[in-house]
């Protein structure tokens, strides 16, 4: 946190200003560049080979909120980070990922954080992932996320995840197993631009009896940039699942949208929907008529849309 690149970085992706309040670890270009464990939070370097942390969480920790960010400042710099989560039973915890690049030069910059949750008993985890990347050399920006989740009897996950700006292709791998009573809701926003091209895939496995499992996606696509997702609930058990897709498809961009839902069990109820289309010409004059220029009136609507 020692230059203004790297405050910027932070307070864009982990809405960070100063020092993190609670347990944290800050990642910067390979390293470590700060470290907090609380009386109920854990964090330690992992003894595998591989780089990355172990994240534990007590038993009936409440109330407290883990920042987990990585920054990358420096052209070339590619990383593969894994990140394990064990977080105890009757826990309510909120922990705060994304990732942030920063890239002037000609080499390429990547991250692909593979993090894997086992969420106890009867707990709760809202889970915050930003990505945004900027800079203005010829150097790809590459983001490569993998989550998977395991959700015991009375758990749940609300996951939030956001691609604000910048990210020239990325790969996105979501996969949540749920137990009896579990509940996973991903929320996922997406813009992209350019040339830009984006790849989402989504699995919940809704195993358990009465399991819960919801995916909304919203999505703009821009110039000559495109989108592919593939949301998939499966429910093997009695259980319900929901699908949502929503996009907006602006100039000469591609927006490919396949939700699946697949019944295992008679008792499964899902459903799945999808929308792809351009903003609509009554909404831009209505704000046009209001004093907004068609580019301001644009800007307003993909804002609220993506909110």
């Amino acid at each position: 946190m020692d230059t203004q690149v790297d405050r910027e970085l932070l307070e864009k992706i982990a809405d960070l200003i100063g020092k993190p309040v609670g347990a944290f670890n800050i990642r910067k270009d390979c390293g470590c560049d700060g470290r907090v464990s609380t009386e109920h939070i854990k964090i330690d370097d992992r003894t595998d080979g591989h780089a990355g942390i172990d994240i534990r969480i007590l038993d009936g920790t409440k109330g407290e909120t883990c920042h987990i960010p990585v920054i990358i400042t420096k052209s070339g710099v590619e990383e593969t980070v894994y990140n394990d989560f064990y977080i105890g039973g009757d826990c309510d915890v909120e922990i705060v990922a994304g990732c942030g690049i920063h890239n002037c030069g000609d080499q390429e910059s990547r991250h692909d954080g593979i993090h894997t949750f086992h969420v106890g008993k009867n707990s709760h985890v809202h889970y915050s992932e930003k990505h945004y990347a900027e800079g203005d050399g010829r150097g790809e920006k590459i983001m490569n996320p993998q989550t998977i989740v395991y959700l015991e009897e009375g758990a749940s996950i609300q996951m939030d995840t956001v691609q604000i700006r910048g990210v020239d292709s990325t790969k996105r791998y979501t996969k949540i197993v749920c137990g009896k009573g579990a509940e996973a809701v991903i929320t996922e926003r997406l813009l992209t631009h350019g040339r830009q091209v984006a790849d989402s895939d989504m699995v919940i496995e809704l195993n358990g009896e009465d399991a819960k499992g919801r995916v909304i996606s919203r999505s703009v696509a821009q110039d000559e940039s495109s989108q592919v997702f593939r949301p998939c609930v499966v429910g093997n058990a009695k259980c319900f699942g929901h699908v949502q897709c929503d996009s907006i498809i602006m100039g000469q961009a591609k927006i490919s949208s396949v939700p699946e839902i697949a019944a295992n069990d008679t008792e499964a109820q899902l459903i799945h929907e999808a929308a792809i289309g351009k903003i609509a010409g009554d909404q831009l004059l209505k704000l046009e008529t209001l004093g907004l220029t068609e580019e301001e009136a644009e800007d307003r609507i993909l804002k609220g849309f993506l909110a």
